[in-house]
């Protein structure tokens, strides 16, 4: 039995901050010509990919496993359990919960020409850093925020495995020296350019910078190539300031150590695992309101981190 086609309803027209990124309007067009096939069982992805499509107002239709696929039709989303069971040469598996890069793969996947190209992945230094895929025209084709810079790794390993045929080029803001060097260090193993982009140019005049707008101008700025790794240079300052936040969030009960502080910078213990560890050392009772602040990852849970 055929699941219920997605119904069509309104579009937004501009990529989204936090979460799906939405697609910008010159590739409506493209999308519009052909159809996407959702083939799954599953009812949360079902539910999750037919809002997204829905939303952006691309011709869909839902099948299940073993169903005829219909000509119109130029490439499947489905899960990564019910993909071999799909015959269709193209086919894109999607994630419950984690649809930040289905719009790019889309875009790839139904492009006419199938030509190689370049995508450039702009990403502004943070706790949680900004970032911005721009296709060859400029195109802001995904856009929204890792959970923290070690993160970046892992969507430039989803862009990879999603569009072999392009060429990822990751251009990283030279501010937040700290958080850059943890960025690029990330970066480096993944075997694509990393260039470093000169953030005075990529600053908006007459506007409140946010992490998005950053990582869009970031990407449209060239930037010097990074062939090494970067050493983390941290200053004492910043360790002082990562243990006043530690005694703030232990209630003033006490401050992690030097070391620990050091490991939060460079992203290698989280400031929940610092604070839990040193309490249990001191034989302290850390308080409730710390309690919300478990299950982050290292490098997050701090401005400092």
């Amino acid at each position: 039995m055929t699941l219920p086609r997605a119904p069509r309803g309104p579009a937004g027209n501009r990529c989204q901050v936090n979460g799906s990124p939405k697609f910008s309007p010159p590739l409506l067009p493209l999308l519009r010509e052909r159809w996407v096939g959702l083939v799954t069982r599953d009812p949360v992805l079902y539910g999750e990919v037919a809002s997204y499509l829905r939303e952006r107002k691309i011709p869909t239709v839902s099948l299940l496993p073993g169903q005829r696929i219909p000509a119109r039709v130029s490439v499947v989303v489905t899960s990564s359990e019910e993909a071999e069971k799909v015959n269709f040469p193209r086919v894109i598996v999607a994630q419950a919960g984690d649809l930040s890069a289905l719009g790019v793969a889309l875009r790839e996947a139904m492009d006419l020409e199938m030509t190689p190209r370049d995508l450039v992945v702009g990403i502004d230094p943070g706790p949680r850093p900004g970032y911005a895929v721009l296709g060859p025209s400029g195109t802001c084709l995904a856009e929204g925020v890792v959970e923290s810079p070690e993160a970046v790794a892992a969507l430039g390993r989803k862009l990879s495995r999603g569009f072999p045929r392009s060429q990822l080029i990751f251009r990283v803001g030279s501010g937040d020296q700290l958080r850059r060097s943890r960025i690029v260090n990330a970066l480096l193993p993944l075997g694509a350019p990393v260039e470093l982009a000169n953030e005075e140019r990529t600053t908006l005049p007459g506007r409140r910078q946010n992490d998005i707008l950053a990582a869009k101008a970031i990407a449209a700025t060239p930037g010097s190539p990074v062939r090494e790794e970067e050493d983390l240079k941290i200053t004492p300052g910043e360790i002082a300031n990562v243990q006043r936040i530690s005694r703030e969030m232990s209630g003033g009960l006490f401050t992690i150590p030097r070391e620990k502080a050091t490991a939060v910078l460079e992203g290698t213990l989280s400031m929940s695992d610092a604070l839990k560890s040193t309490a249990l050392r001191l034989g302290v009772q850390l308080p409730g309101a710390h309690g919300k602040r478990r299950g982050r990852r290292p490098g997050e849970g701090s401005p400092s981190a």
